[in-house]
């Protein structure tokens, strides 16, 4: 593909770039944002769009579509970071990688008043109040509001007490403080100290210090009993008590981690990315979110860190110190240090972080599968296309796998998925014919000929994609069968190798390693494992067909279509010499029952 020409007046504006970070947009002919980018070098970075063909197709139609670009300078890479991703979220431009799930998740708000109160809330105001969250399970949320509501009697009502709201009289008793669950704020009855440390202690629970306040009550508990004040020290107790079940059931990583943020990805090479980040406090997970965002123009997962980071720092007001990373992102943030486990507890950290991206990533499919399972299949076998190479999506796939045991009875099957699912109506299974001993590569040849010949024949359709298990030889006697019989280009064919990620293709000697996560490899392994299921299950069914057959050549009377009817009925020769006369009676009838109990007692004198 060529080059694309652009205007005098764009050329112009490239050249005089600076050589500083910055964000640059490119709009269309009808003055339209199609892209927002950062840069540490704005020179650079815009050039490089312009002086070459790139291998992404879309990377391609973008710079075919700008028309006009405009720049902005920033003082560091951070502050271009921060600008592309407002810019981003302002103009949402078709050719961005953008956050799928931009979810409002609920948070616990510790008001900013004379007695703060203490809710759920999806709002997020800038009045002063403490927020502390998100919490990506409500329920979650709920249990910690619970456990506050238990151990301390903050007020839930919504009345705006002030000093002058108190002094006039105005409050009134309500049922809260008739259960001892409000200590009166609304009359007055509670100081403000005392409160305040009702709050500080809720403010601790909020932040994961679950612990230090337990060490503090303890103490308190053994204070209190010294002095003989039993009762206040049993009231102290039930609150130790709640916290230490509150915290058995908290999510404990590691108490030698520390403070640290995580980000762990799920890419499984799609469009969709989902990147997880945890926070963790005193080795306690308390506070973990999940991301989507679907790649444009083929962006890496450095890139896609650097959006997550950002997206989190702004959303979720965080600070950033210590960042445990799989892999660096793409930018450097003043003051924060990476960490990249290798072993130990940052990398089981790691692991955790990754585990939850991945199950987002399962209930987001489980999700579009009950809910929208047209789209599911659609997503499913564009994935399947992509990693396969292939011109349309693979509604019918077959998959063939040759069996034989030291050369005897040798078979094939031919399993069919539809729309990724087996449609097990369509197996088949071939017995070898034409070929003499245990040839896998010629067999693999005439079950395709005689599939595909009859298919035609018979006027069905074809799939779009043939699997045949077995790597380069099968894959080559694939071909020459779609050779003889004209199919070559209009059916795609592919090979697996033993070890099940290497995918083989025709005249390429270099395989093609899909990823473990991928949806694409779990239907190959269940084609592959239905394929062996199938033909093992008809291989059996031959041999104790031939074994019964050979035990029953030498009784008169018994003949083929006799041996046939005994097989299916008693599946193998072990359970025929172990049924009674009558229960072969029951199928062949009395003479021949004697006859066979007769001749296989002979046979083993």
């Amino acid at each position: 593909m060529a080059r694309h020409e652009k205007s005098p007046e764009l050329k112009e504006k490239i050249s005089i770039l600076p050589d500083t970070p910055g964000v640059y947009m490119y709009f269309d002919a009808a003055g339209t944002v199609i892209y927002v980018g950062k840069a540490k070098n704005l020179k650079r970075r815009v050039s490089s769009y312009f002086n070459r063909t790139h291998d992404n197709l879309r990377t391609n139609l973008l710079v075919r579509n700008i028309a006009d670009m405009k720049y902005i300078v920033v003082p560091t890479e951070q502050d271009a970071l921060n600008l592309e991703n407002a810019m981003i979220k302002e103009y949402k431009p078709r050719y961005n990688v953008l956050l799928k799930d931009d979810k409002s998740y609920p948070w616990i708000v510790v008001t900013n008043e004379m007695y703060p109160r203490v809710f759920l809330t999806r709002q997020h105001i800038r009045d002063g109040s403490k927020y502390y969250g998100p919490y990506t399970n409500t329920s979650v949320a709920r249990t910690v509001l619970d456990l506050i509501g238990e151990l301390y009697p903050v007020r839930t009502c919504r009345i705006p007490i002030t000093p002058e709201y108190i002094s006039k009289g105005r409050g009134r008793h309500c049922l809260q403080y008739h259960i001892r669950k409000c200590r009166g704020c609304c009359t007055g009855e509670i100081d403000e100290k005392t409160y305040s440390i009702y709050i500080d202690r809720i403010r601790q629970i909020l932040r994961g210090e679950a612990q230090e306040l337990m060490t503090y009550l303890r103490g308190e508990m053994e204070r209190l009993a010294s002095e003989l004040r039993f009762e206040e020290a049993q009231e102290l107790k039930q609150s130790y008590r709640l916290l230490e079940n509150y915290r058995s059931k908290s999510v404990i990583v590691s108490q030698t981690v520390g403070d640290v943020d995580v980000f762990g990805f799920d890419d499984d090479g799609s469009n969709d990315v989902y990147v997880n980040y945890m926070h963790v406090r005193r080795g306690a997970v308390v506070r973990s979110v999940t991301l989507r965002y679907k790649r444009s123009l083929d962006e890496s997962r450095a890139q896609i860190l650097g959006y997550a980071m950002e997206e989190i720092r702004q959303s979720l007001d965080v600070k950033y110190d210590k960042i445990i990373v799989a892999e660096a992102p793409e930018i450097e943030l003043e003051g924060v240090s990476f960490t990249i486990p290798r072993r130990g507890d940052k990398a089981k950290l790691l692991e955790v972080s990754e585990k939850n991206a991945r199950q987002n990533r399962v209930d987001d499919l489980k999700h579009l599968e009950r809910h929208n399972p047209e789209e599911r299949t659609s997503r499913l076998l564009e994935r399947i296309k992509a990693d396969f190479r292939l011109s349309e999506q693979p509604h019918h796939i077959e998959c063939f796998d040759n069996s034989n045991i030291q050369g005897t009875n040798p078979v094939a099957s031919c399993v069919v998925f539809r729309d990724g699912k087996p449609a097990k109506r369509d197996y088949r299974h071939f017995n070898i014919k034409t070929v003499v001993g245990p040839d896998d590569f010629a067999s693999m040849k005439e079950v395709l000929t005689r599939r595909y010949t009859r298919l035609m024949q018979e006027g069905e359709g074809l799939p779009q994609l043939i699997v045949v298990d077995g790597g380069k030889g099968q894959l080559s006697a694939a071909v020459e069968a779609l050779d003889d019989m004209g199919l070559r280009g209009k059916i795609a064919v592919v090979g697996i190798a033993k070890r099940l990620e290497e995918i083989y293709f025709p005249g390429d000697s270099i395989p093609l390693y899909i990823d473990k996560n991928s949806e694409t490899l779990r239907v190959v392994q269940h084609l592959r494992d239905e394929a062996h299921r199938f033909g093992i299950t008809h291989h059996r069914n031959r041999r104790s067909k031939s074994a019964l057959v050979s035990e029953l050549d030498g009784i008169k009377g018994i003949g083929p279509k006799t041996s046939e009817v005994l097989l299916t009925h008693f599946k193998s020769v072990k359970r025929l010499r172990e049924a009674t006369t009558d229960e072969i009676a029951a199928v062949v009838g009395a003479a021949k029952a004697r006859a066979i109990i007769t001749g296989l007692s002979e046979e083993q004198s």
